[in-house]
């Protein structure tokens, strides 16, 4: 198959669609395909052209267009940087030779267009990879009315986009339900979670953790927040939870990663001065990131309420692949809820209970030995049915059979 990739962040890019993306296109190269992707020549959230415009990657052609001006700094610089990447995607796309498939995924919102125009004008097939779901993002947000003028006419353009893919994959049960109520034909949806590779990470490692060396963490229990603070995470339920344990020297804290929220979490950390038991951190590069999950005891991943199937964080899997319990907080019908409790490697945890979460972290740091049971219960769960193998064999399947035309075509 000739396959194109169409995403604003790719390799070498830290966020985790760019991981994804990566990892899909280097197996399906690793299988005999030729894949190409078009993305940025900047890195996420980062203004100016920093990365070069053409790149061979492990056998993926990457070109990249545009460059962001403005970086995460207002909607409306956002918006520009945006619209900026879909006309220069669309330009290459059209110059490119055709391709059998186009992939298209978020960010940014709405590049399933160029994939839809592709599909017309150079007849490939086209699927919509529904990594955020637009504009139910910005509505849960509340930057957005749901019968605003704005919101019908994007929502208008999504349904379209969706209903028009030869096959939509979705990342959870609550975000099949979403896009399943938006009209889309069940036949064309397709449930294929992300991943992490469990040989990446070696939760029986037995040399020195380099990160709770570097942090002092000794034999405290470590709890750590690591990956995106995005606009629909939930941060103050488990930064209420550090101010309480502040008095508690067996627990420390560690909040890893970046985003919009991530100044909060630091002005917090700053303002009750909790700088002795809670670690700031950056995003880590992937090679370390063996360690940086297993130095953690316990994981936090966090939702806010209404934001249920519009996005499924994706740092559940690190962690399970890690062997560590997880304490989700959010909305109980999410599909992180409810893999934690398949697998029972943790808990969900209501937002803004604090007295949960924080007896919750007690039991945990009390007793290593229950917690690393619920963490191994996690890693045999992602070993039999949610690693990088199981995934990646759904993803060049289902291609196959939408290039074969078995998935039919509107």
């Amino acid at each position: 198959m000739r396959v194109l990739m169409i995403n604003q962040v790719f390799y070498p890019d830290v966020a985790a669609t760019a991981q994804h993306g990566h990892d899909l296109a280097a197996d399906l190269v690793r299988n005999g395909h030729q894949v190409t992707a078009i993305a940025s020549r900047s890195l996420y959230g980062d203004k100016g052209s920093t990365l070069p415009s053409h790149e061979n990657a492990d056998g993926i052609e990457i070109h990249r267009v545009g460059r962001s001006f403005f970086g995460k700094v207002g909607i409306a610089g956002r918006f520009a940087d945006f619209l900026l990447f879909y006309v220069a995607a669309l330009f290459k796309a059209l110059l490119l030779p055709r391709h059998d498939v186009v992939i298209c995924f978020t960010p940014p919102p709405f590049i399933a267009v160029v994939g839809r125009i592709l599909r017309v004008f150079k007849r490939s097939r086209f699927v919509y990879w529904v990594m955020d779901l637009y504009p139910d993002v910005a509505i849960a947000a509340g930057l957005m009315k749901e019968r605003g003028l704005g919101a019908r006419v994007l929502e208008s353009i999504n349904r379209a986009c969706l209903r028009k893919a030869d096959a939509v994959v979705v990342l959870g049960r609550c975000m099949r339900d979403r896009v399943l109520a938006k009209g889309v034909d069940p036949s064309r949806v397709e449930l294929i979670g992300v991943w992490s590779d469990h040989s990446e990470i070696d939760p029986e490692s037995s040399k020195v953790n380099s990160y709770r060396e570097e942090w002092g963490i000794d034999d405290r229990c470590l709890i750590m927040y690591s990956g995106n603070f995005g606009i629909g995470h939930e941060v103050d339920t488990f930064l209420e939870a550090a101010l309480r344990l502040r008095d508690d020297d067996s627990i420390r804290f560690a909040f890893v990663g970046g985003g919009k929220r991530k100044a909060d979490v630091e002005s917090w950390v700053e303002r009750h001065a909790l700088q002795e038991t809670c670690i700031i951190a950056p995003y880590q590069p992937r090679e370390r990131l063996g360690d940086l999950l297993t130095a953690a005891d316990v994981h936090l991943a966090t939702m806010l309420p209404g934001w249920s199937g519009v996005m499924v964080p994706s740092k559940l899997f690190g962690v399970l692949a890690a062997a560590r319990p997880v304490l989700f907080i959010g909305p109980a019908e999410s599909e992180v809820s409810q893999v934690v409790a398949e697998l029972d490697c943790g808990s969900t945890i209501a937002p803004g209970d604090i007295d949960e979460l924080v007896a919750r972290i007690r039991d945990l740091a009390g007793n290593p030995e229950g917690a690393r049971a619920s963490g191994h219960r996690g890693r045999d769960g992602l070993l039999e049915e949610h690693d990088a193998p199981h995934r990646l064999l759904a993803w060049r399947s289902l291609l196959e059979r939408v290039v074969s035309g078995d998935r039919g075509s509107t």
